[in-house]
């Protein structure tokens, strides 16, 4: 059954008059500890249908736009034959002239993503919200794999990482330092918000992998890690984000969800609504 966003038509849902666009790429071939981000997107729209449409904040409606639901990508053979499928995919979603949004799977799906992007907009900064670096040049043989998600974004944009608080040595010759957060040394400071701002150019990308979020409040991903950023701090530096730069799209990965653990889902569904919120209706 075709699932509409919200679980509310609008008439404004069907890819032709639609202003967003989501596409689901529920890969999850490259994981290393836990699984079940493929499982991610069913309930991320469950969650959705049952979330209140008015936006406080914003005071709007931002379903009105209209999103449309792509079938997904399914490519599963190998990373790289997911990389190539997701690369064509976006290039060719680029000439919509729609606003695109992304939804994974584990994180390596946003490397053809960002390779998409940073080749459509010149000059682009990739923001980058992780608990872990993800720098890796290439992991268990490929240079597709989740621990590699933004190694050519290293290389290719101005990458801002923000909440980071696990790599290994070898990431560290890929690392800017200048331009990396992490999470325990913004903790409790808001300094650091505008300061990362003032090193973006005009166009974002963002890529956000849910384990930023402290998993007393997001256990659903395969490896939380403790310590991490909580709701109103991302969505309060997400706002100016938005307010101050050109987002020209975004991506969220790693939503494994629990059995019987909706708060998780719920948190993810909200998410994509705020930061749809923030692009439309500031």
């Amino acid at each position: 059954m075709e699932r509409i966003y919200a679980g509310i038509d609008t008439g404004l849902n069907d890819l032709n008059n639609a202003q967003i666009l989501l596409q689901s790429i529920p890969y999850d071939g490259t994981s290393t500890w836990g699984k079940g981000a493929d499982k991610g997107f069913g309930a991320f729209l469950d969650a959705s249908d049952n979330m209140e449409v008015y936006d406080i904040e914003t005071d709007s409606e931002v379903y009105t736009r209209g999103v449309h639901i792509l079938p997904i990508i399914s490519e599963n053979q190998s990373a790289e034959s997911l990389f190539n499928a997701v690369y064509q995919k976006t290039k060719t979603l680029l000439e919509s002239n729609k606003y695109l949004t992304f939804f994974g799977g584990e994180h390596s799906v946003s490397i053809g993503v960002i390779k998409a992007f940073y080749e459509k907009h010149p000059n682009l900064t990739v923001l980058h919200l992780d608990a872990h670096a993800d720098l890796r040049k290439d992991y268990h043989g490929t240079p597709y794999n989740h621990a590699c998600a933004l190694h050519d974004a290293s290389k290719h944009t101005n990458l801002i990482q923000v909440g980071i608080r696990s790599m290994d040595t070898c990431e560290k010759e890929y690392m800017d330092y200048s331009k990396t957060y992490f999470s325990e040394a913004i903790f409790e400071r808001h300094d650091w918000m505008q300061e990362s701002i003032n090193q973006m150019t005009q166009d974002v990308y963002l890529t956000i992998d849910l384990d930023v979020f402290d998993p007393s409040i997001m256990p659903a991903t395969g490896t939380p890690e403790p310590g991490g950023m909580q709701w109103n701090t991302v969505i309060r530096y997400l706002k100016m984000v938005f307010q101050q730069r050109n987002v020209v799209g975004f991506d969220i990965v790693e939503l494994a969800p629990i059995e019987d653990e909706k708060a998780s889902n719920f948190l993810v569904a909200k998410l994509y609504y705020k930061l749809l919120s923030y692009k439309f209706e500031l």
